[in-house]
């Protein structure tokens, strides 16, 4: 049961433009919609007008949907949307993006987006290409989605306060990670529309992409709103001092203490990782202490993609423990947007989609493991596209064209490629589907299995990552609903990308229960009962980056405050994290 303080009330009883301070779990969101549920019912919404409620993170929209359904009663809880900004942004541009430019506008998705950006190096490179894809093909980057909303909106008042009068009323929750885009979108609508920023300035970890820790004084300074400040109150770990530990981080103090349910386990080196064998050995313990528990929940999280991929598969096999044992299998979910799992899975539903009707080719498999090759890094990477992988995918792509393959190709580590290539698809077009989608899913993927070069390996190891096939799924009922008309799985590769695409603005009522990996970013937003964060022994692998001490605390705060009963942090003996000791 909720208990409102004074000082909540005063947040649901303020009118006008207001600023919700507050740490992890302080009630931030909770207070929001107990106000708007106070809004909806004094009734000075106009028919078809509603409360907006915006986040970044889709977790926390699906977890705000269903406090909303606790909150809102008795009111009509049709006049509170709650969305992602992205989803907003998108859905604008989606409509009235013809004001903008002459072509329909399409989404530039992440797996797309990553190889037609991979030969460019510099920011500034991609920036410039992202730019010219929509001014001249009408590809939306996510990127744009904000800066283009700002476009359209100061470009047409009239549009601007349709929208306003539509949403006279704004939550902006995650404030302080809004880029300049998004803060500069968000500033334009509130000359019409009453603003309500939810924010936790320790909690901004998203520097990379533009938030400003000046933002919350942008919004003091344009909108001079009321001022609340809940400060360290605790509604989601109360009992224990996991969020103390959090806060004291952030000024050092809380070197040389100890706190209830947090431990810190120094582990030392070893080429045979066996500390994440003592991890999963704990893990396992822990799944059988929690066996009747349907609802428990555990996270380890990781500063980085590479190291999570590590850690799944390493949960994913057999291991011989110390003492001779075995350790099996930890069935767990990997939440991530990675390039590579994703244009694997593409591939895949191409190699599914043309053998069942027995017309794969060479060209068809050499054109999609392009790109694989050239996306797989995600758009993002600094590094780009090496000059080597471009000129094999240049000479493996000119090579099919010619399609004289009794000629082989001069360096022997691409006709390889050719070979593994003609021998899959051979393979899958005499493989004998059955209609049973992840049956045949399955043989294809594990035909992929046996090609020993690189690139095609690694797309067999990539798609492992991906996860729409569970019963029911979007895509799982679209492919089912392909065979039955045609007998076979024409048009698989669309239905995968728009799978895809739907996934990235879904909000369904995804539970995290039993055991997830993630990295920390993906983390934001999420909650569970346990969390265990992993300090890889590496650089590339550690939460302190290039000695940037400040970003490294928000971002171990973020990771912490996740928890919601325990905090097992592993960190290298020799080297620990410096934010611990």
């Amino acid at each position: 049961m909720f208990t409102i303080s004074d000082k909540q009330s005063a947040v649901i009883n303020a009118t006008g433009n207001l600023l919700v301070l507050g740490g992890p779990g302080s009630g931030k969101t909770t207070i929001a919609l107990f106000k708007a549920n106070q809004i909806i019912n004094s009734g000075i919404l106009k028919p078809e007008q509603k409360i907006l409620f915006l986040s970044f993170a889709r977790a926390t929209i699906s977890r705000v949907e269903e406090h909303a359904l606790s909150i809102l009663k008795g009111c009509d809880t049709s006049a509170l949307e709650i969305t992602t900004y992205h989803s907003f942004f998108w859905n604008l541009l989606r409509s009235h993006g013809y004001l903008l430019i002459p072509h329909r506008i399409q989404l530039l998705p992440p797996h797309d987006a990553s190889s037609k950006l991979s030969s460019f190096v510099s920011k500034e490179e991609r920036e410039t290409e992202k730019t010219r894809l929509f001014m001249e093909e009408g590809l939306l980057h996510f990127d744009l989605f904000a800066k283009n909303c700002m476009k359209l909106l100061s470009g047409s008042v009239a549009l601007s306060k349709i929208f306003s009068n539509a949403y006279p009323i704004i939550i902006l929750d995650e404030f302080q990670d809004t880029n300049e885009d998004e803060w500069a979108t968000i500033a334009y609508l509130g000359k019409w529309s009453t603003l309500i920023a939810l924010a936790d300035p320790e909690q901004r970890i998203y520097d990379f992409r533009g938030a400003d820790p000046a933002r919350i004084g942008h919004f003091i300074e344009r909108f001079h709103p009321q001022e609340f400040n809940f400060g360290i109150e605790n509604n989601r770990s109360n009992g224990t001092d996991i969020v103390e530990f959090g806060n004291d981080l952030l000024t050092e103090k809380n070197k040389h203490k100890s706190y209830k349910d947090v431990q810190i386990c120094c582990y030392p080196f070893s080429k045979n990782k066996l500390e994440c064998l003592k991890m999963k050995t704990y893990i396992m313990g822990r799944l059988e202490q929690e066996c009747n528990n349907e609802d428990w929940s555990l996270a380890i999280l990781v500063p980085t993609n590479r190291l999570m991929m590590t850690l799944s598969d390493i949960l994913g096999k057999q291991n011989r423990s110390m003492n001779g044992g075995t350790i099996p299998i930890i069935h767990h979910e990997v939440s991530m947007d990675v390039a590579g799992p994703t244009i694997a899975a593409i591939l895949i539903a191409r190699l599914l989609e043309l053998s069942s009707q027995g017309i794969c080719t060479i060209s068809d498999l050499v054109n999609y493991l392009r790109e694989h090759i050239l996306g797989r890094r995600g758009d993002r990477s600094d590094k780009g596209i090496s000059q080597k992988e471009q000129k094999m995918v240049k000479a493996l792509l000119n090579y099919v064209v010619i399609g004289d393959y009794s000629r082989p190709m001069r360096a022997k580590s691409r006709q390889q490629i050719i070979d593994e290539c003609g021998q899959i698809v051979e393979t899958c077009n005499g493989i004998q589907y059955t209609g049973d989608v992840v049956i045949d899913w399955k043989k294809v993927r594990d035909v992929l299995s046996t090609a020993k070069t690189d690139s095609l390996n690694s797309v067999y190891k990539d798609s492992f990552y991906i996860k729409l096939l569970h019963k029911s799924s979007l895509l799982s009922n679209s492919l089912a609903l392909l065979w039955r008309t045609n007998r076979n799985y024409a048009g698989a590769t669309e239905a995968i990308k728009q799978a895809l695409t739907q996934e990235h603005f879904a909000t369904s009522s995804k539970t995290w229960n039993g055991v997830n990996v993630m990295t920390i970013h993906k983390a934001k937003g999420k909650e569970f009962d346990e969390v265990i964060i992993y300090d890889g022994p590496f650089d590339g692998q550690r939460i302190v980056v290039k000695n940037d001490l400040d970003r490294a605390k928000r971002t171990l705060r973020v990771a912490i405050t996740r928890a919601k009963k325990r905090v097992i942090i592993f960190t290298p003996q020799k080297n620990p994290c410096p934010l611990l000791y």
